[in-house]
């Protein structure tokens, strides 16, 4: 046998990467297989598809696919589908070391890993573990959702208020806030990710203070139709500063009362947990005994843990939203 081969893919190769994948998963992905996914997470700029391989005697043994966070010349991407040949998972987790040079990447990470998996990167050196998940009950009298343990509903403070933004245009006058988090969003992100994105509606708010933007944060209503019986608010990205986050607190709270939601909740690794309660939210801890449904068209009431990695954890935060994820149920 030859040497393994890393390497970026070719224009035109987006068929056999497909049929690849397609083979060794277990499972068919709609992220591959339905055209207006595919197209939007993995047809690159100049449609290059946006995988990697590992080749061995002119076949592939391995591919993972990423996503772009920011178009600068050393990006920071989450890492998509990723899959081996049987047989050659060794090789899968070398292209996965490989990734960072091939793409001359900084800040390289993954949203929703199984759980059994948190060793391999670990063994690279790398952080993985569990995503936090944080929520904020509505004023109700009972839940049909959620299942909360006695509960005192946090003070929040109400001096910086949220501005909708109702465009991908307004979002390039604005510009992005001050943040030392990785990975590094931009524009072209945002307009992509949450205003051409081709399931769901996102609401994408800013916080501006004197004329000087301090942050952005991003959700997505469940509604109660889709539901069946209530709305649920998803918090699904905030780029800014850790400080800037509490004083948001009653604009968030406030977007929860007008639409009615039985709760607003939101995954999230990086923020600490005493800025979230300074912000009005909960943690909810695995194995508490309170249930913050997660799955919701139809509801399954029960939590859902996530997992991720990074190679760089310092400053790395990591929302819903990241990666492929908070996407339909798709078949």
């Amino acid at each position: 046998m030859s040497d393994v081969t890393f390497r970026l893919a070719r224009l035109g190769e987006d068929r056999a990467i497909i049929d690849f994948i397609n083979e060794h998963f277990d499972m068919r992905l709609p992220l591959l297989n339905r055209p207006e996914l595919y197209h939007h997470y993995y047809a690159g700029r100049g449609g290059v598809p946006q995988f990697a391989v590992a080749e061995q005697d002119g076949r592939y043994v391995s591919a993972a696919g990423y996503i772009l966070a920011n178009t600068a010349r050393r990006p920071d991407v989450w890492v998509s589908v990723w899959v081996a040949a049987k047989g050659h998972n060794g090789v899968g987790l070398e292209l996965m070391n490989a990734l960072p040079g091939l793409l001359h990447a900084d800040v390289l990470a993954c949203n929703n890993i199984r759980p059994n998996t948190c060793t391999f990167y670990q063994f690279l050196g790398w952080q993985a573990g569990r995503i936090p998940h944080y929520y904020r009950l509505g004023r109700r009298s009972d839940y049909q959702l959620a299942k909360p343990l006695r509960y005192t509903l946090p003070p929040v403070q109400r001096d910086l208020g949220l501005e909708k933004i109702e465009s991908a245009a307004d979002l390039i006058p604005l510009g992005m806030p001050p943040t030392p988090h990785t990975p590094r969003k931009d524009t072209w992100y945002l307009r992509r990710r949450y205003f051409h994105y081709p399931h769901f509606h996102y609401d994408v708010w800013a916080a501006r203070e004197h004329g000087k933007l301090l942050a952005y944060v991003v959700t997505r209503t469940v509604t109660a139709r889709e539901t069946g019986c209530v709305p649920v608010v998803r918090l699904v990205d905030y780029i800014g500063e850790d400080r800037v986050l509490p004083r948001l607190g009653g604009a968030l709270d406030a977007i929860l009362h007008r639409t009615g939601a039985e709760y607003m909740d939101c995954y999230n690794v990086g923020i600490p947990a005493a800025i979230w309660q300074a912000a009005g939210f909960t943690e909810r801890l695995e194995g508490d005994g309170c249930i913050i449904p997660n799955y919701l068209t139809p509801p399954l009431r029960e939590n859902t843990e996530y997992y991720y990695f990074t190679n760089k954890p310092e400053n790395f935060v990591l929302f819903k939203a990241d990666g492929d994820q908070d996407r339909p149920n798709l078949k």
